[in-house]
């Protein structure tokens, strides 16, 4: 019988190594999944290459994973915003690094690993410092620049409804880099509000199947025992 679904954060986020890279889904906090995170502040795994749109709001979820010293590097778009305080600090202090890539980029190069490509051209950052020492092209008349494919060992996401098999359907915008990140990592660890029975979902409404999903933790109690039954 496949059954997915993990009892408790903590054990789902039990194998993260020490400078492991990880996809953490979200825009702001819509759609980050913060359960996951604090798990991951508990386990103590340091070291870690983190990806996600932005580096941090306030003090909790992936703030508070900075605020924790665990965060070697950021890939993102938007590390500055008027709540980022912990990264403005740590960065200026010289303890992370950053890699910024425009946010159209960054979901391209998420896709094209999901996708199996070896690298995609884009216009976006050409005849900036972004594009300096990376390979260019002309192709028809416009300029590119060519981008290699952002993969990670994990993906921690947040799903509104889950099953047992990995399914997946997300709320509203709180879907945002969710689909594509659970393509781009070696392990998917997902958290929903409610594992639900499987046939439960519509497969019309299944955005992520559960063949990109290794792990699924419900955020509702009991919820692990009812789908057993």
């Amino acid at each position: 019988m496949i059954d997915k679904s993990v009892t408790s954060p903590e054990d789902a986020v039990a194998d993260i190594h020490d400078g492991a890279t990880i996809m953490i889904g979200g825009f702001g906090p819509a759609g980050q999944p913060t359960t996951l995170i604090d798990a991951l502040i508990a386990h103590g795994a340091s070291n870690l290459t983190i990806i996600n749109n932005n580096a941090g709001n306030g003090e909790v979820g992936l703030a508070a994973l900075l605020k924790a010293g665990r965060v070697r590097k950021m890939i993102c778009s938007f590390p500055r915003q008027v709540d980022s305080q912990i990264f403005d600090d740590l960065y200026r202090r010289g303890k992370v690094e950053l890699e910024l890539v425009p946010q159209g980029n960054l979901a391209a190069r998420i896709q094209a690993a999901g996708s199996g490509l070896g690298a995609v051209f884009t216009p976006t950052g050409y005849g900036t410092p972004l594009a300096e020492g990376k390979e260019t092209r002309e192709i028809d008349g416009r300029h590119y620049v060519l981008e290699y494919p952002i993969k990670a060992d994990f993906a921690l996401i947040k799903a509104h409804h889950g099953d047992r098999w990995g399914n997946l359907v997300y709320r509203k915008a709180a879907r945002n880099f969710g689909p594509i990140m659970a393509t781009a990592a070696t392990t998917t660890i997902a958290e929903v509000s409610r594992l639900v029975a499987l046939g439960e979902l519509d497969p019309e409404n299944i955005i992520t199947p559960g063949i990109f999903v290794q792990r699924v933790v419900s955020l509702e109690p009991c919820a692990h025992a009812a789908q057993r039954a």
